[in-house]
């Protein structure tokens, strides 16, 4: 069984109705979250999955500086990420679009992970 990786993007617009949410309309969000990454688990599919604070720094270049992002200028913003074991990558992809995120017109990326043997 292979290891994959998807990863949560946001629009800014998105990042914004979250933050205007109410904690009634937010919980609500999150237990459609924890729906859909209980199926998941159920399976013993699940490896881990977070969610990503908004901001962060990035490291650049040879002199490694240091810089405030992601940038507000961005179209998507990375808002998490889930690992799971899967038998292929059509499986991944079948279990990815269960994913809250289209609801908001936000996108998920599958990749699978390399194996260094």
């Amino acid at each position: 069984m292979d290891k994959y990786m998807m990863i949560f993007r946001n629009t800014p617009v998105s990042e914004d109705a979250y933050a205007n949410m109410s904690p009634e309309q937010m919980q609500a969000e999150l237990d459609k979250w924890n729906s859909w990454i209980g199926g998941i688990a159920a399976q013993g599919k699940l490896i881990g999955s977070d969610a990503l604070e908004a901001t962060g720094k990035i490291v650049t270049g040879s002199k490694k500086v240091v810089t405030d992002g992601p940038y507000v200028e961005s179209k998507e913003l990375v808002s998490g990420y889930l690992l799971m074991h899967a038998d292929s990558e059509a499986e991944a992809l079948e279990h990815s679009k269960g994913c809250p995120v289209f609801e908001i017109d936000g996108s998920v990326e599958v990749r699978k992970l390399m194996v260094f043997e």
